[in-house]
Order: C-alpha cells, then sequence, then structure tokens
C-alpha cells in the first residue's frame, strides 16, 4: 500500500488530504509525502503465483510472460515512487509471530549507500517510532468491571412471566435493566426479519390451524386449509419480497409432516387450547407472582393434559429443559396443575413436549422427560417450582445482587449487554483465568 499526503492549499488549522493508494493509482499522481509501505520480502515485491491453469513451459510457448515480470513492474513503481517530494520507506520488523524480511530494494539501497548513511536516514524516522510508542505510554485506563447493581427491595419486580425466568437466573442483570431501570431497546430504523420473527409467524399459523379444530381424516382438505392459512399470515406479516421468497418455501415443506402428525395425535386427543394464558399465580409467601402463556395444550382423552412449545430451531436442547436451566416448559406444568391457564380445570400432566419445526420438512415431537429415570412431569415442575421459590426469595434479600451473566455459559447475548459492558469486563477475566492457568 502507498500512502501519500497531498498538500492542497489548507486553511489554517485544517488537515492536509490523505489518501491510500494501490501502486497503479500512485503511477498517476503527484504528492508531497508519499510512504511506502510494506516493504516485506514477499509483501513488496510479492512472491510469484503460480498459475494452476498454465505452467511456465506452456506460457512461454504461448509467448506470455513470466510471473516474475510482476516483480520487475513493482520495482518500476518502487524507483518511481523515490522521485516524490519527501519519501517515507517504512516495513514492519514482524510478520504474525515471526521476524520479517526486509525487501530485496531496502537491502541493496542500504549496501549502495553504506551502513553510516542507512543509519542516518534511520535516525530521521526516529521520531516517528517515538510518536507511535508514546500511544503506548499512556495512562491506563482501568476496564469496567461486572456490574452488581443491589436496588432497594422496593423497586424489585414482584411479577414475572415464565419466559422471564431463565433470565433470573442466567442474567438477573438483564432484570435489572428492563424491571427497575425501565429500559426498552430500541429497534433498529432498517433491519430484516430476524429468527424470532419468523418463530412468531410459524407460532401464529399453527395457532390458527389448531384452532379452526380442521377435520384430520381428509389429508388433502387439511393441508389445503392450512396452506390458506399460511398465506393469510403471511400477508399479515408484509415481508419483504427476499424474505418471504425463503420462509415461504421453507414453511410449504413443513406442511406435510405437520398433518402426519396431527393426524397421529388426533386419536388421542379430546381438544386442544391454543395460545392460552396463565393467571398471575403467587410463589409461596415471596409476595411475587409468576404468570404466562403457553403455545398448546392438549386435553387427552384418557385423562391429563400435555404441554406442547412450538420451536422452529435447535435450541433449547432437551438436556437443558430437563435439567431446569431453561425451565419453562417445566414451570408450565407446575401452573397447570395449580389450575392457572384460562378454560383448564387442575389437571396431571403426562408430558412435555417441544414441537420442533425444523428444516427441509422435517417435524419432530421431543418429550424432555427422561423416562428411564422415572421422572414424571408433575415431579419436574414440582422441581422447578421449589427452585424459582429459592431463586425469588434470594432477590427478596437486600444484600443480593443482579449480576450480570450469572451463568455466562447458558445464555447468549442480550439487549443490555452493551449497557453492562459484557465485553469489556469479560475480556479482564477471560485474561486473569489463562493466567491463573
Amino acid at each position: 500500500a502507498l500512502i501519500s499526503q497531498k498538500m492542497v492549499k489548507p486553511k489554517a488549522g485544517s488537515d492536509p488530504n490523505i489518501f491510500i493508494w494501490g501502486a497503479l493509482e500512485a503511477r498517476l499522481q503527484e504528492v508531497d509525502t508519499l510512504v511506502l509501505g510494506a516493504l516485506n520480502e514477499n509483501g513488496w515485491p510479492a512472491r510469484p503465483g503460480e498459475d494452476p491453469f498454465l505452467s511456465r513451459s506452456m506460457k512461454a510457448s504461448l509467448q506470455l510472460e513470466p510471473p516474475e515480470r510482476r516483480i520487475g513492474q513493482a520495482a518500476h513503481d518502487f524507483v518511481m515512487g523515490l522521485g516524490a517530494k519527501s519519501v517515507v520507506l517504512s516495513r514492519a520488523t514482524r510478520s504474525d509471530s515471526a521476524p520479517a524480511i526486509a525487501s530485496r530494494w531496502l537491502q541493496r539501497l542500504t549496501a549502495l549507500i553504506g551502513e553510516e548513511q542507512a543509519n542516518t536516514i534511520r535516525a530521521r524516522g526516529n521520531v516517528y517510532l517515538e510518536w507511535a510508542n508514546a500511544l503506548d505510554r499512556g495512562p491506563d485506563i482501568p476496564l469496567a468491571v461486572r456490574p452488581v447493581p443491589a436496588p432497594a427491595l422496593e423497586l424489585r419486580p414482584t411479577r414475572f412471566s415464565i419466559t422471564e425466568i431463565r433470565t433470573l437466573r442466567h442474567d438477573p442483570y438483564a432484570i435489572h435493566a428492563k424491571h427497575i431501570l425501565k429500559l426498552q431497546p430500541l429497534d433498529p430504523l432498517i433491519r430484516d426479519p430476524d429468527e424470532r420473527e419468523r418463530g412468531n409467524l410459524f407460532h401464529d399459523i399453527l395457532a390458527a390451524f389448531i384452532g379452526r379444530e380442521p377435520k384430520l381424516d381428509d389429508p388433502v382438505a387439511a393441508a389445503a386449509l392450512l396452506g390458506a392459512i399460511a398465506r393469510d399470515e403471511f400477508a399479515k406479516s408484509e415481508l419483504p419480497p427476499d424474505v418471504e421468497a425463503l420462509w415461504w418455501p421453507r414453511f410449504d415443506e413443513l406442511i406435510p409432516s405437520i398433518i402426519g402428525i396431527e393426524t397421529e395425535r388426533r386419536a388421542g386427543v379430546d381438544r386442544s387450547l391454543v395460545e392460552t394464558s396463565a393467571r398471575a399465580i403467587a410463589i409461596a409467601a415471596t409476595g411475587v407472582t409468576l404468570s404466562g402463556r403457553a403455545d398448546r395444550i392438549d386435553v387427552m382423552a384418557g385423562g391429563g393434559v400435555e404441554i406442547i412449545d412450538y420451536k422452529t430451531g435447535d435450541t433449547p436442547k432437551v438436556a437443558k429443559a430437563r435439567s431446569l436451566a431453561d425451565p419453562q416448559l417445566a414451570l408450565e406444568a407446575a401452573l397447570a396443575a395449580r389450575g392457572a391457564f384460562a378454560g383448564l380445570e387442575p389437571a396431571p400432566v403426562g408430558d412435555l413436549l417441544y414441537y420442533r419445526l425444523k428444516p427441509k420438512g422435517e417435524v419432530k415431537l421431543e418429550s424432555i422427560l427422561d423416562r428411564s429415570s422415572g421422572v414424571s412431569a408433575e415431579a419436574l415442575g414440582e422441581e422447578a417450582w421449589r427452585q424459582l421459590q429459592r431463586l425469588v426469595e434470594h432477590f427478596s434479600r437486600p444484600e443480593s445482587t443482579y449480576v450480570s451473566h450469572l451463568v455466562p455459559s447458558f445464555g447468549g447475548r442480550n439487549d443490555y449487554d452493551h449497557l453492562a459492558r459484557v465485553l469489556e469486563w469479560s475480556a479482564v477475566i477471560d485474561g486473569e483465568a489463562e493466567a491463573s492457568e
């Protein structure tokens, strides 16, 4: 790269014009100061590349120029660059982790002018090196520390939705920013619909389809109904044409698999509740309540219910739901056992299922229960409720803090990470961990 400084009668206090050119552009320009950079061997001149299609002998027979001709052209550009009014010859002493070799042109110049004159030239460049080194000698600015706010008890939230419990466990600071600081992220002015909106769209389609109680004894008619509902929901969403061109074929491929799974389930299902809300239920005597909404609850013909959560990706993993690292389904089971869901009496929960809408038309029903352990959905729900009670009691103490990324291995990035300066303090923690090792 050639960096030039071209003076165009600058006004008092203004900066000169600075350009970064390649060799071709620099041949056509005249400047006051020219920096000839990257003067390392295999940098400038670059190593001749081999042609994967024509060997040297084939090129010679066709009277094509050899690869080394580019070195001659680069040498011409170097010599022409030395004709500027003021020239700075620059190179890196190291490349990655290895010492770099000076360009053959610098070596020949040094041999020609002698070591004494070469040292004189280097001394004139030391002032620029000193400026660069001064940047590293500036005062150390301490990095941000992990935020651990401990707000007054009367400011702490007393109402949670089911989906917020995972965040409260893994990243309490996000709850602090949302409920105590009352901060809401702003959408960018221009953005494309993302995976979350695709998931919501697919959820809406399935909710509308199941809510219509389709006749599944005629698979062709059921598929036509699902396709028509999907078209209506896509039209309502007003997606950009390029996004719809990707999302519609993906859902269209799912239709046969959805009809197949629903047909298999219909025999054992008495009725289905879609997008049903749960009223706020008190968590012991903590003064905190939990509410939420279930994607779908199937009331089984043989008694009891099965709770279904629609997913358009591979997360969360079943292992996390089973270990209650992601307790959403288990807490829905606990709410169902307490009669919290509208239109549903307290009922035993038979299963907790992920209804995964995967690429290439694959639909999979995945239970989070570990049948080999003998742990039932009701038992898992009650354990999740006990853990929730302990968690809420912890945050009811004045000394408890809302730590940022308390369990970072379980959570990804969220809307409040920039406020918590996660990238800054986590780099310090990671560096200390590496030093201790």
